[in-house]
């Protein structure tokens, strides 16, 4: 029995030295234990490289743009949706002013164009004339109805520019109705940051082109003044070379340079001087121009024969007389009218063989119907 105990003991005794070399020495299926706490570490030291490949990865969807801030650049929110429409409103406006100021330099070209072949003729018949010439001399006559053909294609300018400030007056109506649209756009409801910053770019934007037509209108209005003036004295020095050529030498002063003196400066003179116009005085000729190619020649050539046989050293004052009503443009233009057509009766009595130094030019406003040319002998 004792040695069946002690037989039992050895058996044990060895089990238990079994286990404990077990866990000394480990398998060879076994993992590294090294290798497992270099696996247990490397979430603290190796984890980068795996996070950095992942967040590449998911990055689009990290920096995506959420949908109502993406909206305002697809304009499928109201407020986009009007911003684009403004756009487009402010890219029309922008190619019409352009096309615009395309018409304005052509307009003004093709102007200087037919100007500069009217002096060049306009000059070659003065030469001509201030060295004396034959008669109704057919060279200078050629020369004259080149001239004139080239004072009508001036002309025609006037019209192209009124054509042309309407046009722009209409666009800047539109250009001013944008701009409200694009300020009222501010008080929207469901807007966000970026459209405020595009209504702030259109809204410069349209200034701009408002602008830009406003000085179009002004320097277009200034033009059409321009040619108006300039073609109506051109009109009578063309008159003026007509009679040269028909007499063969200069026909007098150029009438058209003769400037009008305001009867106020005249009147200021009379009391200085005591001579001019009598207040009390009655005109010797009143010529109402209410209507074309009033037919006072003959009228005006009595009543000035009647004047100069009575008083051989007469000297003749020619008032332009315009209506007073209407606005300042109106006045205006009256006031030219009337002294073209004082013009055109100046040229008429220096065809009488009225000297032109003996013909005093005034122009007056007052309480008329219509444009009338008084004539006074003194």
């Amino acid at each position: 029995m004792t040695t069946s105990f002690r037989m039992f003991g050895l058996i044990g005794a060895t089990c238990v030295m079994l286990t404990g070399c077990d866990s000394l020495w480990p398998s060879l299926d076994a993992q590294d234990p090294a290798g497992g706490s270099t696996a247990a570490s490397q979430p603290t030291t190796a984890p980068a490289p795996a996070p950095a490949a992942q967040q590449a990865t998911a990055q689009p969807t990290v920096s995506a743009i959420p949908a109502s801030t993406q909206a305002v650049y697809s304009g499928t929110t109201a407020v986009g949706e009007r911003i684009a429409q403004m756009d487009q409103d402010l890219r029309q406006l922008t190619s019409q002013v352009g096309d615009l100021k395309g018409r304005l330099s052509g307009i003004r070209a093709n102007s200087s164009s037919n100007a500069t072949t009217y002096h060049s003729n306009k000059a070659a018949i003065t030469s001509r004339l201030q060295l004396g010439t034959t008669p109704g001399n057919p060279i200078l006559v050629e020369q004259w109805n080149q001239a004139q053909n080239s004072l009508a294609q001036v002309e025609q300018t006037i019209p192209s520019l009124s054509k042309l400030h309407s046009d722009a007056s209409d666009q800047a109506a539109f250009g001013k109705f944008l701009l409200s649209t694009v300020q009222a756009t501010y008080g929207l409801s469901g807007a966000v940051d970026e459209d405020h910053a595009r209504l702030r770019v259109l809204e410069d934007a349209v200034h701009q082109g408002l602008v830009d037509l406003d000085r179009m209108l002004t320097d277009v209005t200034q033009e059409i003044n321009r040619h108006n003036l300039y073609v109506s004295a051109e009109r009578g020095n063309m008159t003026t070379l007509a009679e040269g050529i028909k007499n063969g030498q200069l026909y007098g002063a150029n009438i058209a340079t003769r400037s009008f003196q305001l009867t106020e400066n005249a009147a200021a003179r009379v009391a200085a001087s005591g001579q001019g116009i009598d207040p009390s005085a009655e005109p010797l000729v009143i010529i109402k121009f209410d209507r074309e190619n009033v037919p006072y020649q003959q009228a005006l050539f009595n009543a000035v024969n009647q004047a100069m046989t009575a008083k051989p050293n007469a000297v003749f004052d020619l008032v332009a007389v315009s209506p007073d009503r209407g606005n300042a443009a109106q006045v205006a233009l009256n006031g030219a009218a009337a002294q073209r057509n004082a013009e055109a009766v100046l040229r008429t009595l220096t065809s009488m063989g009225i000297q032109p130094g003996r013909v005093n030019l005034l122009s007056d406003s007052r309480s008329v119907a219509q444009n009338e040319v008084h004539l006074y002998v003194r």
